[in-house]
Protein backbone atom coordinates (compact mmCIF):
# COMPACT_ATOMS: atom_id res chain seq x y z
CA UNK A 1 0.00 0.00 0.00
CA UNK A 2 2.92 2.33 0.77
CA UNK A 3 4.24 1.89 -2.78
CA UNK A 4 0.87 2.87 -4.23
CA UNK A 5 0.44 5.93 -1.99
CA UNK A 6 3.98 7.28 -2.39
CA UNK A 7 3.96 6.39 -6.09
CA UNK A 8 0.70 8.30 -6.54
CA UNK A 9 1.87 11.34 -4.56
CA UNK A 10 5.17 11.73 -6.40
CA UNK A 11 3.85 10.58 -9.79
CA UNK A 12 0.83 12.89 -9.51
CA UNK A 13 3.14 15.76 -8.64
CA UNK A 14 5.28 14.98 -11.72
CA UNK A 15 2.20 15.04 -13.99
CA UNK A 16 1.02 18.28 -12.35
CA UNK A 17 4.43 19.96 -12.72
CA UNK A 18 4.66 18.94 -16.37
CA UNK A 19 1.16 20.33 -17.04
CA UNK A 20 2.15 23.59 -15.37
CA UNK A 21 5.32 23.85 -17.46
CA UNK A 22 3.54 22.89 -20.67
CA UNK A 23 0.78 25.50 -20.32
CA UNK A 24 2.90 28.32 -18.85
CA UNK A 25 6.69 28.41 -19.12
CA UNK A 26 6.96 26.28 -22.28
CA UNK A 27 3.74 27.77 -23.75
CA UNK A 28 3.18 24.66 -25.88
CA UNK A 29 -0.57 25.24 -26.14
CA UNK A 30 -0.29 28.79 -27.55
CA UNK A 31 -1.60 27.72 -31.00
CA UNK A 32 -5.01 27.02 -29.38
CA UNK A 33 -5.09 30.35 -27.50
CA UNK A 34 -3.95 32.98 -29.98
CA UNK A 35 -4.52 36.69 -29.48
CA UNK A 36 -6.62 38.85 -31.75
CA UNK A 37 -6.66 42.63 -31.75
CA UNK A 38 -10.43 42.35 -32.32
CA UNK A 39 -11.03 40.57 -29.00
CA UNK A 40 -13.04 43.40 -27.42
CA UNK A 41 -15.31 43.64 -30.45
CA UNK A 42 -15.74 39.88 -30.66
CA UNK A 43 -16.49 39.54 -26.94
CA UNK A 44 -19.03 42.35 -27.18
CA UNK A 45 -20.80 40.60 -30.07
CA UNK A 46 -20.69 37.24 -28.29
CA UNK A 47 -21.97 38.59 -24.99
CA UNK A 48 -24.92 40.27 -26.65
CA UNK A 49 -25.83 37.20 -28.72
CA UNK A 50 -25.00 34.08 -26.67
CA UNK A 51 -25.78 32.50 -23.37
CA UNK A 52 -23.10 30.51 -21.56
CA UNK A 53 -22.29 27.30 -23.41
CA UNK A 54 -20.45 25.64 -26.28
CA UNK A 55 -21.28 26.45 -29.90
CA UNK A 56 -20.37 24.98 -33.27
CA UNK A 57 -20.82 27.43 -36.13
CA UNK A 58 -22.54 26.86 -38.46
CA UNK A 59 -24.85 24.27 -37.01
CA UNK A 60 -28.50 23.27 -37.09
CA UNK A 61 -30.98 23.32 -34.22
CA UNK A 62 -31.56 20.14 -32.24
CA UNK A 63 -33.98 17.83 -34.01
CA UNK A 64 -32.97 18.81 -37.55
CA UNK A 65 -33.45 16.06 -40.12
CA UNK A 66 -30.65 14.00 -41.67
CA UNK A 67 -31.45 15.70 -44.98
CA UNK A 68 -30.89 19.13 -43.39
CA UNK A 69 -27.56 17.93 -41.93
CA UNK A 70 -26.44 16.62 -45.31
CA UNK A 71 -27.43 19.89 -46.99
CA UNK A 72 -25.50 21.91 -44.37
CA UNK A 73 -22.46 19.63 -44.72
CA UNK A 74 -22.41 20.21 -48.48
CA UNK A 75 -22.92 23.96 -48.09
CA UNK A 76 -20.12 24.21 -45.45
CA UNK A 77 -17.51 22.49 -47.60
CA UNK A 78 -14.48 24.76 -47.93
CA UNK A 79 -16.03 27.55 -45.84
CA UNK A 80 -15.04 28.93 -42.42
CA UNK A 81 -16.33 27.38 -39.21
CA UNK A 82 -15.75 27.92 -35.49
CA UNK A 83 -16.14 26.32 -32.11
CA UNK A 84 -16.89 28.72 -29.28
CA UNK A 85 -16.74 28.04 -25.56
CA UNK A 86 -18.54 31.09 -24.21
CA UNK A 87 -18.47 31.96 -20.51
CA UNK A 88 -20.56 34.83 -19.18
CA UNK A 89 -18.00 35.87 -16.55
CA UNK A 90 -14.34 35.25 -15.77
CA UNK A 91 -13.65 33.87 -12.32
CA UNK A 92 -10.98 35.74 -10.40
CA UNK A 93 -7.61 34.31 -9.46
CA UNK A 94 -8.80 32.99 -6.09
CA UNK A 95 -10.56 30.20 -8.02
CA UNK A 96 -7.20 29.35 -9.61
CA UNK A 97 -5.98 27.84 -6.33
CA UNK A 98 -8.99 25.53 -6.14
CA UNK A 99 -8.48 24.53 -9.79
CA UNK A 100 -4.81 23.82 -9.12
CA UNK A 101 -5.73 21.72 -6.09
CA UNK A 102 -8.29 19.75 -8.10
CA UNK A 103 -5.76 19.25 -10.91
CA UNK A 104 -3.10 17.97 -8.51
CA UNK A 105 -5.55 15.62 -6.78
CA UNK A 106 -6.88 14.25 -10.07
CA UNK A 107 -3.29 13.63 -11.24
CA UNK A 108 -2.61 11.73 -8.02
CA UNK A 109 -5.76 9.64 -8.48
CA UNK A 110 -4.73 8.77 -12.07
CA UNK A 111 -1.31 7.62 -10.91
CA UNK A 112 -2.79 5.75 -7.92
CA UNK A 113 -4.95 3.77 -10.35
CA UNK A 114 -1.91 2.96 -12.48
CA UNK A 115 0.10 2.00 -9.36
CA UNK A 116 -2.71 -0.28 -8.24
CA UNK A 117 -2.52 -2.13 -11.56
CA UNK A 118 1.29 -2.26 -11.49
CA UNK A 119 1.33 -3.55 -7.90
CA UNK A 120 -0.60 -6.62 -9.03
CA UNK A 121 1.90 -7.59 -11.74
CA UNK A 122 3.95 -10.57 -10.70
CA UNK A 123 6.78 -10.01 -13.16
CA UNK A 124 7.61 -6.36 -13.52
CA UNK A 125 10.80 -4.55 -14.24
CA UNK A 126 11.82 -0.97 -14.88
CA UNK A 127 11.19 -1.25 -18.62
CA UNK A 128 7.75 -2.82 -18.35
CA UNK A 129 6.66 -0.21 -15.80
CA UNK A 130 7.99 2.63 -17.99
CA UNK A 131 6.21 1.21 -21.04
CA UNK A 132 2.97 0.72 -19.10
CA UNK A 133 3.12 4.35 -18.02
CA UNK A 134 3.87 5.59 -21.56
CA UNK A 135 1.08 3.42 -22.98
CA UNK A 136 -1.31 4.84 -20.37
CA UNK A 137 -0.33 8.35 -21.48
CA UNK A 138 -0.93 7.42 -25.11
CA UNK A 139 -4.32 5.90 -24.23
CA UNK A 140 -5.26 9.14 -22.46
CA UNK A 141 -4.06 11.16 -25.49
CA UNK A 142 -5.87 9.02 -28.07
CA UNK A 143 -9.09 8.86 -26.03
CA UNK A 144 -9.50 12.59 -25.46
CA UNK A 145 -7.42 15.17 -27.36
CA UNK A 146 -6.81 13.06 -30.48
CA UNK A 147 -10.38 11.74 -30.77
CA UNK A 148 -11.63 15.32 -30.48
CA UNK A 149 -9.01 16.45 -33.05
CA UNK A 150 -10.24 13.90 -35.60
CA UNK A 151 -13.61 15.66 -35.77
CA UNK A 152 -12.78 19.22 -34.74
CA UNK A 153 -9.23 20.12 -35.73
CA UNK A 154 -7.35 21.51 -32.72
CA UNK A 155 -4.31 23.69 -33.09
CA UNK A 156 -2.40 22.29 -30.12
CA UNK A 157 -2.65 18.56 -30.88
CA UNK A 158 1.16 18.23 -30.98
CA UNK A 159 1.36 19.86 -27.56
CA UNK A 160 -1.08 17.28 -26.19
CA UNK A 161 1.04 14.47 -27.67
CA UNK A 162 4.20 15.98 -26.15
CA UNK A 163 2.35 16.25 -22.84
CA UNK A 164 1.35 12.58 -22.98
CA UNK A 165 4.86 11.37 -23.75
CA UNK A 166 6.76 13.72 -21.44
CA UNK A 167 4.48 13.66 -18.38
CA UNK A 168 3.74 9.94 -18.46
CA UNK A 169 7.34 9.15 -19.44
CA UNK A 170 8.70 11.07 -16.44
CA UNK A 171 6.14 9.36 -14.24
CA UNK A 172 7.09 5.98 -15.73
CA UNK A 173 10.76 6.59 -14.93
CA UNK A 174 9.81 7.44 -11.34
CA UNK A 175 7.45 4.47 -10.99
CA UNK A 176 9.92 2.12 -12.66
CA UNK A 177 12.44 2.98 -9.98
CA UNK A 178 9.99 3.25 -7.05
CA UNK A 179 7.82 0.19 -7.72
CA UNK A 180 10.88 -2.06 -8.10
CA UNK A 181 12.59 -0.94 -4.87
CA UNK A 182 13.03 -3.69 -2.34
Amino acid sequence: MKKIIVGALVGGLLIFIWQFLSWTVLDLHRPAMEHTTKQDTLLSVLSSNLTEGGYLLPNLPKGASMEEHEKLGTAMSGKPWAMIQYHASFQNMSDMYMNMTRSLLSSMVMIALLCWILARWEKKNFGSILLASLFTGLIVFINAPYSQHIWYHSFDIRAHLIDAIAAWGLTGIWLGWWMKRA
